[in-house]
């Protein structure tokens, strides 16, 4: 060890954990350093020995498991800490849960400003494992598998526990094959494979489109950005007389315009140069954002500041960018409600619903006529 006090690799130290970052890592502090280590859980002691350094923080592994938190479990994988998809199967279900939800709120306060946001606890997947109705594995001969927590590895894997065993089966098929092309391959249970999209975790994917529903109420128009193949537009259009989704993907909006009931209507193109145009003719819609990880756009953020759409339902898949978006136009709305839901039990992955609604007297002026009410307002509930 550096007599600074500074850590340097292959020390080996003894470490309280105190919380869980976004991401799986356990945080820990040595003199003025962070340490992030793996496969730990806050409240544990840890024997750890120093991988990585960095100039304000470290990275470990844990060695021994001194004191142990009594929501550590034994993780039923065979490749978990080796295989670099799951992050969580060392705690119990309910832990994760809480950890997850405090990570959601905990980046609302940090990165989005929001001293005291109103985060929900996280809905559970009906399902802690065999969730998944498709995999994509990286095949690499005589290999077939999942990154690794070394990503320059490929974990050989014959079996996925988050996978369900049409998935499984067909991974197995996969290890069968004499000749074998490199790359990533996707393996999809019969009900995929049969043509269509679906989202990853069926379940849980209909309790967030039950979240969003209440969030969106009901009224004239919904705008459905990043729409996708239609999964939110089209249970959501019971409660809206027209819905206009569109995503850049032409072979999603080709499979939602197949599957679109007379009420929907798909656009082909960037949601950045068609949402503009689309919120001016459509004054008082609902916007339903789903935007990708890296979050929405600059002129998304524009727009929305430019025409101020009464409610929005914000999902996301990253709380990061959805606190960074959020900040960006609190000055105009209020953040109402936040709900995450586990759509990916055992990783650290999170999804999270977010519903915002016009400040009072912040309506936008080019507006003919009084927003559409909120299942809130209707209820009575927050500002008429």
């Amino acid at each position: 060890m550096h007599h600074d006090g500074f850590v340097k690799p292959g020390d080996e130290i003894d470490l309280e954990v105190t919380d869980l970052a976004y991401g799986g890592a356990g945080i820990a502090r040595h003199e003025q350093q962070v340490v992030f280590v793996r496969f730990t859980i806050p409240g544990e002691t840890v024997r750890a020995r120093i991988r990585n350094v960095r100039r304000t923080w470290a990275e470990a592994d844990a060695l021994r498991i001194i004191h142990p938190s009594p929501d550590r479990v034994a993780p039923p994988c065979p490749f978990f800490t080796r295989c670099g998809g799951c992050a969580y199967q060392h705690i119990t279900y309910p832990r994760q849960l809480t950890e997850k939800t405090r990570q959601v709120r905990e980046s609302l306060r940090r990165i989005g400003k929001f001293a005291d946001a109103p985060v929900e606890q996280m809905r559970s997947s009906p399902h802690e494992y065999g969730y998944r109705n498709r995999i994509t594995v990286h095949v690499d001969p005589p290999r077939i598998g999942f990154r690794g927590t070394d990503p320059r590895r490929i974990v050989d894997v014959d079996r996925c526990l988050l996978a369900n065993k049409a998935v499984n089966d067909r991974l197995e098929a996969l290890h069968s094959k004499r000749r074998l092309r490199p790359g990533p391959a996707t393996l999809r249970d019969t009900a995929s494979a049969a043509g269509g999209f679906r989202q990853v975790n069926d379940e849980a994917a209909e309790i967030l489109a039950e979240i969003a529903a209440d969030m969106a109420g009901s009224g004239q128009i919904l705008i459905d950005a990043y729409c996708g193949a239609g999964f939110f537009a089209q249970r959501l259009s019971k409660n809206f007389a027209r819905v206009i989704g569109m995503d850049w993907d032409g072979r999603s909006i080709a499979t939602a315009r197949i599957e679109a009931g007379a009420k929907e209507e798909y656009v082909e193109g960037d949601t950045a140069e068609l949402l503009p145009a689309v919120l001016q003719a459509n004054e008082g819609a609902v916007l339903l954002l789903d935007p990708p990880a890296q979050g929405l756009a600059a002129e998304v953020i524009a727009a929305i500041l430019a025409f101020r759409p009464p409610r929005i339902v914000y999902i996301s898949c990253d709380p990061s960018t959805l606190a960074r978006d959020l900040a960006k136009v609190s000055g105009s709305y209020e953040l109402r409600r936040a709900v995450p839901v586990d759509m990916f039990p055992q990783t650290a992955s999170i999804e999270v619903a977010a519903l915002l609604e016009i400040r009072p007297g912040d309506v936008n002026p080019r507006a003919g006529g009084e927003p559409d009410r909120s299942p809130q307002q209707a209820r009575g509930v927050g500002p008429a």
